[in-house]
């Protein structure tokens, strides 16, 4: 309620003097916090109880005060109130106001002539308008708007093209029926020569917004007559030397190839050629140039909406990646570089340098290693054969930025590569020798492992050399980072024979004087023991002394990410070695880890967010032994999870965009008109804290029941925190684990007196949550490990589930499908476009395995459904029966047809005769798969290459899970599919054959089906004597014996066979026993493969070998016996006599 006194107040500022309401104006501009904040409880006020009378008096202000200032404010106050949010003014005000508020402001428009004030109520005239205009609100305003373009007013033809391009924007539709109008005018603007730059770009910036919000390709195409006027508006401006309204131009152009490349492609030759002068004339601004150069990259990256269209440019592809590589060349040589106390000191650098870094990178991702690798190798041996140190330094730092984009085709030209980066190993210059180490980092991470596995031998001595370069620290330090990463990609075996050069060098560096080269030798000794795991035991003793000392020792400020990077490489090395090996210093350690914890620490203390993964990494070593340091570790790390992220939100066209951008601590997003600026050390601290929370559940099973009651409801909320994918991955992560533990502690007794209520409740607070967060993830990647968390989930919690959780679950299930489906389908129209070219082909194939992920993870938990809720989960199957039957289409991949199949396989064995329905539907696909020949694997040409070849295995390994998955069906359908399967068995023998028959069955790649196929006859030897030629089928099925790939069926094979040697099968032992050394042959290879057989079988089989070699004689055994190599005649020895 307001008091007396404001009232009174609120009276004198409403009344027909005009002073106290521009007083209250100047107040709300006052920097005085309280006069500020008491004038906005007054404005506040007035909008509650005179609405009218405050819009009438801010149009007034606006209209008639002689102060700037007062104006801006009145017409940014306007634009609140008219906007159309929660605070929406303009339906409580009355008809009359409301004409009056039209009228005032259009006449404002007329009169205003301060530029900054003209454009404000323009945007106040566009925020009222669209939420009017179209239920016809504003009758008088387009007429006016066309009236003012016409005019002879610079001014008025700048305001009014201002409001067409917002109302573009905001309610296109409003505008399109005037779209013949509308084009005549852009034209005519556009194309004369007697306007002034300023309307000429507020046209341009209305023609670009009007195109965008077209909707039909054919309007859109009207306009492409304007196109050549709006590069030539581009083009004056630069030749007048207006390089300002040039930036202008090119932003608005960026903003059309980002979002409407298509309308350029009929005209891309002139736009490109354009972009490219502009982007070569070295005499332009920096900043022109860099905008040039950004419309290139993004039309470029602009694949979804016009896929392969600048590919097929002649020369686009050259000319900008001259351009690019040029801009490298611009580095100094600075001293500050050589004395630099921290890696990431960039001196020397410039703002070319930097352009020219990010869009190689943009480039390789958008276009792809076809494309980009012939210009770029052209290109860097021009350069490398050149004397100056900066075309060197530039080749291979582009080298660096291209390779994650063209990974593939890299990684076929392998040893030309490595040997272009170890030739700059030996430049004289050590900013080359430190970009050639740069570039060795970069592609152990993009080409690996293939980089460790074919190149180790040259490349690990060549970083062992440079870490002697005690002249350069920085070349050194480098050198140590790159052995860093080189060595993720390793495997021990590769590792171990260099580890006695590598761990000494490291040692050395150690103990430099520089921190920079101590703190690289730390990260690489904490990766090479990592990646060499047991073989670091070795080097045990020499190192940990050197990690505590400097553990105890780094205490000052300026040392304290060195002590951070300590904790990280102990943590490590201890893990590498064992709990046995670390144990008495991992308790050390631990005592200093505590006593930090318990110190006060800044808010930017690296520490924080080491000593949060070294405590996990501790746990990891330690296992249970750790449980008595979780009351230490766990209450600040669930501080760190429940940090709330600092985020600043301000208007996307504030004036505090150019400060913010350069911010390194910020990241900036934009949603809708807002900028969204978000503190990402926060973000990082965060989600390290939630890996951590995932790692000691993984790690503590049962042991981290205790915390379960404040770990959850820290994470759940977060699987829908948006501002970070590295925290949502955490927390989906970390679900099966927190139920996992909580099942475990009440299965042994330890979950302080909880029974499986505890865990209904668990499951039916964490389920529901994460179908939410599925239903809004707009990450794939993340949907995929959402799926699988949930399908553990869903194993852990049984039949804990009630039916409104299983109804939720399908309805999820439904809804994943169908968008990705429809992700799919888009794609496919992606690939009906005139420039579709096979690179693009390629990535489209890469994002549809994904949706292919997907449909796999579908399949499990539908699958898992089955198993726990048998035939009562049929009425659901039964619901979701239209989403799977397409999958069965010979349209999809084999992958999609095997998890469709899979899913039936599970009907069919988890629900016996309850599944009868569906074999009519069902049984026939599976038994086309069975013999399946995709048209995939049938067109490729015997001249394949590389790639092809990749591919065509690919396709074959998926072919051959298909029919395992095909094969198994009907082994499944010949157990338990009774009479119904029946007339059915003489084609599935034959189908089963044609799997068995095939002359590389045996192979790799087809094996598990060959061992499913084998299994199928099995069973239909079991289950349908009576309808097949048991003399026939059954020695042929024994031929195949045994079977060792698919080692579940194995176990259910082997098993089989020694039953039916036990029942003395005659159809089995043939005539006189004559298929008995066969039988006997497959026991004794049974019997030496352990994994093949359960030991109750193997015990039966050894068993019947004893009681025939009493009863047969001894020239059948011996023949038996001499099929078996020595290591097997051993073995079986040694059973025999136990």
């Amino acid at each position: 309620m307001a008091t007396e006194q404001q009232q009174a107040q609120l009276a004198m500022i409403l009344s027909p003097d005009s002073a106290p309401f521009e007083t209250l104006i100047s107040h709300l501009m006052s920097s005085s916090n309280e006069q500020r904040s008491a004038a906005e409880t007054l404005f506040h006020l007035a909008k509650q109880t005179n609405p009218d009378t405050l819009a009438l008096k801010l149009a007034h202000l606006l209209q008639l005060s002689p102060h700037p200032e007062a104006r801006a404010m009145a017409a940014v106050l306007l634009r609140k109130l008219l906007t159309r949010d929660d605070a929406y003014l303009w339906p409580r005000l009355s008809p009359q106001t409301q004409s009056s508020l039209k009228s005032t402001m259009l006449s404002c428009i007329h009169r205003e002539e301060a530029k900054s004030i003209s454009k404000k109520i323009c945007d106040t005239v566009s925020e009222l308008a669209s939420g009017i205009l179209p239920e016809n609100g504003w009758p008088e305003l387009l007429p006016f708007v066309f009236q003012c373009v016409s005019s002879d007013s610079p001014k008025l033809q700048e305001s009014a093209f201002l409001i067409l391009a917002q109302l573009s924007q905001y309610v296109g539709e409003s505008l399109t029926p005037h779209i013949k109008h509308l084009h005549g005018v852009f034209l005519q603007c556009l194309s004369s020569n007697s306007v002034n730059s300023d309307v000429k770009i507020a046209s341009l910036n209305a023609v670009i917004s009007f195109v965008q919000c077209l909707t039909n390709s054919t309007e859109r195409d009207r306009f492409q007559d304007v196109l050549p006027a709006m590069i030539r508006t581009l083009t004056e401006s630069l030749n007048n030397g207006n390089e300002a309204t040039a930036q202008e131009a090119l932003e608005l152009f960026i903003e059309l190839a980002g979002t409407e490349p298509r309308f350029l492609r009929r005209q891309l030759i002139d736009v490109v050629g354009s972009m490219l002068q502009i982007a070569e004339a070295e005499s332009l601004e920096e900043s022109t140039r860099h905008l040039a150069i950004e419309f290139l990259v993004t039309l470029a990256e602009a694949r979804e909406r016009a896929p392969g269209m600048v590919r097929k440019l002649p020369q686009f592809i050259d000319r900008l990646f001259a351009v690019l590589m040029k801009m490298l060349e611009d580095v100094e040589d600075d001293p500050a570089w050589y004395s630099a106390e921290t890696e990431d000191e960039d001196a020397g650098e410039t703002s070319n340098y930097s352009m020219g870094q990010e869009c190689l990178d943009r480039l390789a991702i958008a276009l792809g290693g076809n494309t980009i690798v012939p210009v770029a190798y052209q290109q860097f041996s021009a350069y490398l054969a050149a004397s100056e140190w900066q075309k060197h330094h530039a080749s291979v730092i582009a080298l660096a930025q291209i390779a994650e984009g063209c990974s593939k085709v890299m990684i076929k030209n392998l040893e030309q590569v490595v040997s272009m980066i170890l030739s700059q190993f030996q430049s004289p210059h050590p900013r080359v020798r430190w970009a050639a180490i740069n570039a060795i980092g970069q592609l152990s991470t993009d080409l690996g492992p293939d980089l460790q596995n074919q190149h180790h031998q040259i490349v690990l001595p060549a970083l062992a050399a440079a870490m002697d370069d005690f002249q350069n620290p920085r070349v050194q330090a480098h050198a140590a980072s790159a052995v860093l990463n080189f060595s993720e990609n390793c495997t021990p075996e590769i590792l171990t024979p260099y580890l006695d050069g590598i761990v000494s060098k490291l040692l050395v560096l150690l103990q430099n004087g520089k921190q920079m080269v101590q703190e690289g030798a730390l990260t690489a000794l904490a990766s090479v023991a990592d990646s060499s795991q047991e073989h670091f035991q070795k080097y045990y003793d020499v190192v940990m002394p050197y990690l505590k000392t400097i553990l105890m020792n780094a205490t000052d400020k300026s040392k304290r990410m060195l002590r951070a990077k300590s904790m990280e490489c102990i943590s490590l090395v201890g893990m590498a070695v064992g709990k046995d090996k670390f144990r008495d210093d991992a308790r050390q350690v631990m005592e200093v880890l505590m006593s930090l914890q318990g110190s006060e620490m800044e808010a930017d203390d690296p520490i924080t967010s080491y000593m949060l993964q070294a405590w996990a990494r501790l746990c990891k070593c330690l296992g249970q032994d750790f449980i008595p340091y979780m009351d230490v570790v766990m209450p600040p790390l669930l501080q760190s999870a429940q940090l709330k992220p600092d985020v600043t939100i301000t208007s996307a066209d504030s004036d505090g965009e150019a400060e913010d951008s350069d911010d390194e601590s910020m990241e900036t997003i934009i949603l809708g008109d807002k900028r969204i600026g978000i503190k990402t050390s926060v973000l990082e601290e965060k989600a390290t804290a939630c890996n951590m929370l995932c790692c000691y559940a993984d790690e503590l099973k049962e042991g981290f029941f205790p915390w379960i009651d404040q770990v959850a409801p820290t994470l759940v909320p977060l699987l829908k925190f948006y501002f970070h994918e590295e925290v949502r991955r955490a927390a989906v992560s970390a679900m099966p684990e927190l139920m996992r533990s909580a099942k475990l502690a009440i299965e042994q007794g330890k979950a302080r007196g909880h029974d499986l209520s505890y865990l209904k409740q668990l499951s039916d607070y964490i389920i529901p949550a994460m179908l939410e967060a599925l239903h809004k993830e707009p990450d794939t990647e993340i949907c995929v490990s959402m799926l699988e968390a949930i399908n553990e989930c869903l194993q852990i919690s049984g039949n804990l589930l009630d039916e409104g959780k299983i109804r939720s679950i399908v309805d999820e299930v439904k809804q994943v499908m169908t968008a990705s489906s429809s992700r799919k389908r888009e794609r496919g129209e992606r690939a009906n476009a005139e420039d579709f070219d096979a690179e693009e082909g390629e990535l489209i194939k890469e994002e549809n395995e994904q949706e292919e992920e997907i449909f796999d993870q579908v399949g499990e938990i539908l699958g898992t459904l089955v198993k726990t809720f048998k035939a009562s989960f049929l009425p659901f199957f039964d619901e979701l029966s239209s989403y799977l039957t397409p999958m069965w289409g010979r349209d999809k991949t084999a992958e999609e047809r095997r998890i469709a199949i899979c899913i039936f396989d599970d009907v069919a064995e988890q629900c016996r005769d309850a599944a009868f329905k569906y074999y009519d539907t069902y049984l026939p696909f599976v038994l086309e798969a069975c013999n399946d020949e995709s048209p995939e694997v049938r067109q490729v040409h015997p001249a394949f290459t590389y790639l092809l070849f990749l591919e065509l295995y690919t396709n074959l390994y998926e072919l051959s899970c298909l029919f395992q998955a095909a094969v198994y069906g009907l082994g499944v359908c010949a157990e338990f599919g009774g009479s119904v399967f029946k007339p059915l068995v003489g084609e599935a023998l034959s189908r089963l054959n044609v799997v068995i028959q095939q002359p590389n069955a045996r192979q790799s790649e087809n094996a598990m089906a060959y061992d499913n196929a084998v299994s199928a006859v099995g069973k239909i030897c079991q289950f349908h004597r009576d309808s097949i030629d048991c003399s026939q089928v059954l020695p042929a099925w024994l031929n195949c014996l045994p079977i060792s790939n698919d080692v579940i069926e194995a176990k259910v094979v082997h098993e089989q066979l020694c039953s039916m040697v036990e029942r003395q099968d005659v159809d089995l032992l043939g005539p006189n026993n004559q298929y008995l050394p066969k039988i006997l042959t497959v026991f004794a290879e049974v019997l030496t493969r352990k994994d093949v057989v359960t030991e109750e079988t193997a015990g039966r089989m050894i068993n019947i070998i004893r009681q025939l070699q009493q009863t047969l004689p001894p020239s059948a055994l011996a023949s038996v016996w001499a099929s078996l190599n020595p290591e097997q005649q051993l073995a079986l020895q040694s059973m025999l006599s136990s």
